[in-house]
């Protein structure tokens, strides 16, 4: 049995090449900035004070909230 029927699938998967994502480098420097912080802010959470530590970690988070408003606007 010979089928002639030519039967294409669609493609759902978009390929990389397709549509690169233009904000890659600068998210990626976002979050080593967030992940630096955030190490940083609970050392000193630890070690010294409170306070210190948690402006710390607040502050990096807003490195984090610029990352996922990129990613979001893509």
């Amino acid at each position: 049995m010979d089928d002639e029927t030519n039967i294409q699938f669609p493609r759902h998967r978009r390929s990389e090449q397709e549509n690169p994502d233009k904000f890659l480098k600068i998210r990626n420097i976002l979050n080593i900035i967030f992940m630096i912080g955030a190490i940083a802010g609970m050392i000193l959470y630890f070690t010294s004070g409170h306070t210190i530590g948690i402006i710390i970690i607040m502050s990096s988070m807003v490195f984090k909230i610029a990352e996922c408003c990129l990613r979001f606007f893509r």
